[in-house]
């Protein structure tokens, strides 16, 4: 689950090195369905068990996992702040009476991400869904190239049941075809310079061709 996962926690860095907030990157992808936003889920997983897993996939897949320079969620346990476990992360987490910590935002782990950023990019809304969720959808469809799984159906309910993919998108491959793969190749193709995640899989290209979907709709 984790070879998915974190090619979107990939699309969320460039982001934030791109100097976009990471706060509105959360509510756009809470309001496209996710339970919660990037930066959120990593406070919740904790960010030093995000940094272990990031490194795993970074020696497994180097040509497009591993990265050049300190990451956002490097620099956070660099600064001993490890997600709500210990109650400062992407956001400062304050304990209440009853029921969970609540979340605060926090300058001064924006001030630590602003000091990572290359510059002061503008992102549409569309724009970070797409450099998001490109990445997941591309090694997905690598996992079925490789045979790590046999269907796109077994992809859609494990992402719908193992990392709470919005439930009303019917799951990664079900977005894929709604949005059609042409849309999606062409966004990949814009997207390519950000390196060799968003590079389009020859499935995806094959389809693009065909008119096809992933489910062969």
């Amino acid at each position: 689950m984790n070879r998915v996962l974190f090619p979107y926690f990939a699309g969320f860095e460039k982001l934030v090195a791109d100097g976009v907030d990471y706060e509105r990157i959360d509510k756009v992808m809470e309001r496209w369905g996710w339970p919660m936003g990037p930066a959120l889920l990593l406070d919740v997983v904790g960010i030093d068990t995000g940094v272990h897993a990031d490194e795993v996939l970074a020696d497994a897949f180097p040509d497009r996992m591993r990265h050049e320079g300190q990451s956002a969620i490097e620099a956070m346990v660099g600064a001993g702040r490890l997600g709500q476990k210990n109650g400062k992360g992407f956001y400062a987490w304050r304990p209440e009476k009853k029921g969970p910590p609540s979340k605060q935002s926090d300058p001064e782990a924006k001030a630590i991400v602003a000091g990572l950023a290359k510059g002061r990019a503008e992102a549409s809304d569309e724009e970070i869904v797409e450099r998001t969720m490109l990445p997941m959808l591309l090694e997905c469809s690598r996992c079925l190239e490789d045979g790590i799984v046999a269907t796109p159906v077994e992809v859609d309910i494990a992402l719908l049941y193992g990392l709470g993919f919005p439930p009303f998108r019917g799951g990664i491959f079900r977005w894929a075809d709604a949005m059609g793969a042409p849309a999606l190749l062409k966004a990949a193709e814009k997207h390519r310079s950000l390196g060799a995640l968003y590079a389009p899989t020859k499935q995806l290209t094959t389809l693009a061709g065909s008119g096809r979907g992933f489910h062969g709709e």
